[in-house]
């Protein structure tokens, strides 16, 4: 069985995200999307509320379970019994970044990482984007999940 592991804070996850997951999907046998905790950053969304949205985004996507996690990645993956990494890159910018994380979780743990681009229709959307959007009760049509832009619009109180 082929398994892989999507990660990140998806704070809010995005129609970008569930691209990902959708493609990622049909490459492995099972994909866990794991949300971290990060108490690092600055989130607006709980872990256990981003699980929620996520969730709710691949209702009755095969092989798709979304958990969350607290701690190194590859300390997560080895629980789950998963050596593969999938993670979206939009820009060259984010593929620096990204290589630089994914050699040292190949020098921590011997797991791969596999990068996948959005679809064209989503490359341009990210999480801050969609927050920036949302702050100010902004059309998010296109970027979010239905039920991901009710949570939004609850957060920042909109109409």
């Amino acid at each position: 069985m082929k398994k892989a592991v999507y990660p990140g804070t998806f704070d809010p996850p995005h129609l970008g995200h569930l691209d990902i997951v959708k493609r990622a999907s049909r490459l492995f046998d099972r994909l866990v999307v794991a949300v971290a905790k990060n108490p690092r950053k600055n989130l607006l969304f709980t872990m256990e509320e981003r699980v929620d949205m996520f969730s709710k985004m691949v209702e009755g996507a095969e092989g798709v379970e979304v958990k969350g996690f607290d701690g190194l990645l590859v300390d997560f993956m080895k629980s789950e019994g998963i050596e593969v990494i999938v993670r979206g890159v939009r820009l060259f910018t984010d593929f620096e970044y990204e290589l630089q994380i994914a050699l040292n979780n190949f020098k921590l743990a011997k797991v791969e990482t596999v990068f996948m681009m959005p679809s064209q229709d989503y490359i341009h959307i990210s999480s801050t984007i969609v927050r920036d959007i949302a702050s100010y009760c902004g059309c998010l049509k296109g970027l979010v999940h239905p039920y991901v832009e009710g949570k939004l619009k609850e957060k920042f109180r909109c109409p």
